[in-house]
């Protein structure tokens, strides 16, 4: 959700109305700690929902132990993701560098000490990654509250609870568009739960899902680029740069991809052994590399027309293009290939890399078919519609003050 605020700060920032950039920030964290409060039950319920779905019952009581420690993530999510997209809106990409690497090593710090040292176990994993979640988003308030975007921020104000029904709105196509893509992969690790074997297979899935996953971060710094910039110059009224922007990211990240792919076919056979020493887990692995390498591939595409959508504010689309193209193409096509023929985990992703590829597809002759001049126009209409005059809005964060 919170995805809607790179399209209405970038925006907003495009066309040098900087002081509304604030009020954005300040409206997304209501709106998302309120959604965030909403979703706990799933976090508390989550074994016995799992159960009721079918899951052995392992799996279920070990989900159910990570999910009540990922409450407090997800509430750290509302702040660290809010000010990501709020910073990259204004190119302010190294204080976000240098707090991402201070969460990595404290991260890796921490987990070592309470899983190899103290023996702690998945609480010491899960503890020191609560740890560092938070302590980068307090050095964000911080850079924040010490004049670190003094155009962009001029203290709480009461407009924020303002005109919140339109921030809603595109926060929920936002969500919607976002989780119908990352739903998709947790339905592969549901389907797999089911099959026989079904530690092993979850193992290996889970290591494959993990390198692609690595790799998905490369393809979400693109999709994060690819919004920005579009979002900036809709914003300033240059269809010409949006367009210039979008090939540029998409050949960059389409590079990476198409290397990447030859490596992980190459070094199928010991991808395994970095994450375990199991035989039987990485001969499956090396199984999947192959579905692997192709789901990387067009991973190297796919997010970044996703990053275009979010500049443009399309999200409403995609996400009816996401429920079309996973859940009614994909994830069937992944249940007839898994288990009526009989593919098991390898058909499941089959049908998955088509559901994604169609998607990809679609996405580019929706980008290619764009009048990125009528976009220009809808942006700023968009600007003006929800513009607050700067006098208001230092009036209204005095008078919280």
């Amino acid at each position: 959700m919170a995805s809607a605020l790179e399209t209405l700060c970038g925006q907003a920032y495009g066309a040098k109305q900087h002081h509304m950039l604030g009020v954005y920030l300040q409206r997304s964290w209501i709106v998302l700690i309120i959604c965030t409060t909403l979703l706990l039950p799933l976090f508390i319920f989550t074994a016995p929902i799992l159960r009721f779905l079918g899951q052995e019952q392992s799996i279920a009581s070990m989900a159910g132990t990570f999910s009540l420690w990922f409450i407090p993530i997800i509430y750290s999510f509302v702040f660290s993701f809010t000010f990501q997209m709020y910073l990259q809106s204004q190119s302010k990409n190294r204080i976000i560098a240098y707090l991402a690497a201070l969460s990595l090593i404290l991260h890796i710090s921490l987990s070592w000490i309470t899983v190899t040292k103290l023996h702690m176990g998945v609480f010491g994993a899960m503890g020191s990654m609560v740890l560092a979640m938070w302590i980068p988003i307090f050095g964000q308030f911080a850079f924040l509250l010490c004049g670190g975007c003094p155009d962009t921020w001029t203290g709480f104000s009461w407009i924020a609870f303002k005109d919140l029904w339109p921030v809603i709105r595109l926060s929920l196509s936002s969500g919607a568009m976002v989780c119908l893509e990352l739903w998709y992969n947790t339905i592969l690790v549901l389907l797999t739960g089911h099959m026989k074997n079904a530690e092993t297979e979850i193992d290996a899935l889970s290591i494959c899902l993990n390198i692609n996953g690595w790799e998905m971060m490369i393809s979400l710094g693109f999709l994060a680029a690819a919004g920005v910039r579009v979002a900036n110059e809709l914003g300033a009224g240059s269809a010409k740069a949006a367009k210039f922007s979008i090939v540029v990211v998409v050949g960059e990240s389409l590079s990476i991809g198409s290397v990447l792919f030859v490596l992980f076919l190459l070094f199928r056979g010991s991808l395994a052994y970095v994450f375990t020493e199991d035989g039987e887990v990485a001969s499956e692995v090396a199984v999947l590399s192959p579905l692997l390498a192709f789901s990387i591939l067009l991973n190297s595409v796919q997010p970044v027309l996703s990053g275009v959508a979010v500049g443009a504010g399309w999200q409403s689309v995609v996400a009816y293009v996401n429920v079309t193209c996973y859940y009614l193409i994909g994830i069937p096509l992944g249940i007839v290939l898994g288990y009526l023929i009989g593919y098991q985990v390898k058909g499941i992703w089959i049908g998955m890399i088509f559901g994604t590829l169609v998607q990809t597809i679609v996405l580019i002759c929706i980008t290619w078919r764009t009048n990125w001049d009528n976009q220009v126009t809808i942006a700023q209409a968009r600007v003006n519609k929800w513009l607050i005059p700067k006098s208001a809005e230092t009036n209204g964060g005095r008078e919280i003050a």
